[in-house]
């Protein structure tokens, strides 16, 4: 039986190999994407036992998807197949200046209609953590209306809620999506947020003023993912604790805050100490931008700790 679940979309993915405009690219990687997608497959390998739950194009790329499930260990018995569905996709290219742009293709997505009669209330209630986020919730009404539900069933049978923000101001109205979240996090024992997320939710505070009001409005725990630069992990009782990244050369960052948040929940609920948790997750998080497209790059348990013990290692050197 699975311990953590997670709810969203999964799109398959296609990353750009060279720098330009997506009309101007001949040649992308095909992958995986979604943003708890990516949390459920970090999950796994970082150890976990994980399921997922979502509806499903009956395409090659649906299929591919419950392949690349089957071979991590990923419980894939509440996926909705839908034999007419076409499984969402998306573009990254990568500009010249070192940012990205996005192209989805996922209007009327299996996933979008997801409803609460397709929620298995006693699989549900067996976990001890589910996952969700922001765009799970932006990506339709019924989708959505799912996703409270779940969290509802998991909340009473006891477990724990994990909800990352990810606020995209392309899938709804900033206004909107401020309400959804805000109850969110008043639901939530643990939320993740990016700096991107702070800034379109509260713009011009301090990631400290950011952390606390989110604190404020319920959850034991909040985590800030600050990119390369680290994390902020600010727990209900105690002092916030900022933790920074590890460098590396930076290939493609997506997917490396689903990978953080995956990676983060896993030791949490192993209960190591928060700065091992974060530590770790700053890790994975760097370990995956190595890297192109969102999946691919993850790294296993063992890789992230081997890298994690030589990074710890020349860093006490500097300072001796």
């Amino acid at each position: 039986m699975p311990e953590i679940l997670a709810i969203g979309e999964p799109m398959a993915e296609f990353a750009a190999e060279a720098r330009g405009r997506l009309g101007a690219v001949r040649i992308f990687r095909r992958g995986f994407g979604g943003d708890t997608a990516n949390f459920i497959v970090t999950a796994a390998r970082m150890g976990a036992r994980g399921g997922y739950i979502t509806r499903l194009g009956g395409d090659e790329f649906g299929r591919a998807f419950l392949s690349l499930w089957e071979q991590e260990g990923i419980d894939r018995s509440r996926v909705i197949v839908e034999p007419e569905g076409t499984t969402a996709v998306y573009f990254i290219v990568r500009r010249e200046d070192g940012g990205h742009d996005f192209t989805y293709y996922r209007a009327h997505s299996p996933a979008s209609r997801l409803q609460p009669d397709d929620l298995d209330s006693a699989y549900l209630a067996r976990a001890k953590v589910l996952h969700t986020s922001g765009i799970s919730q932006a990506i339709s009404d019924s989708a959505r209306a799912t996703v409270d539900a779940a969290i509802d069933v998991v909340s009473r049978a006891g477990g724990k809620i994990s909800y990352d923000a990810n606020v995209r101001p392309r899938l709804w109205p900033i206004a909107v999506a401020r309400g959804v979240v805000e109850r969110t996090f008043r639901r939530a024992h643990l939320v993740f947020l990016s700096t991107e997320d702070a800034a379109h939710l509260y713009p011009g505070l301090r990631a400290a003023d950011v952390v606390r009001r989110v604190l404020d409005s319920g959850p034991r725990l909040v985590v800030l993912k600050q990119g390369g630069a680290g994390c902020l992990i600010a727990p209900a009782e105690g002092a916030a604790l900022p933790l920074p990244g590890w460098p590396v050369e930076v290939v493609d960052s997506t997917g490396a805050g689903d990978a953080f948040a995956g990676a983060f929940v896993v030791a949490w609920l192993a209960g190591a100490p928060l700065e091992e948790a974060g530590a770790l997750a700053n890790a994975v998080g760097a370990m995956t931008a190595m890297g192109l497209g969102a999946v691919d790059p993850i790294p296993t348990r063992a890789a992230a700790m081997a890298f994690l013990g030589e990074r710890q290692t020349a860093t006490h050197h500097r300072r001796e």
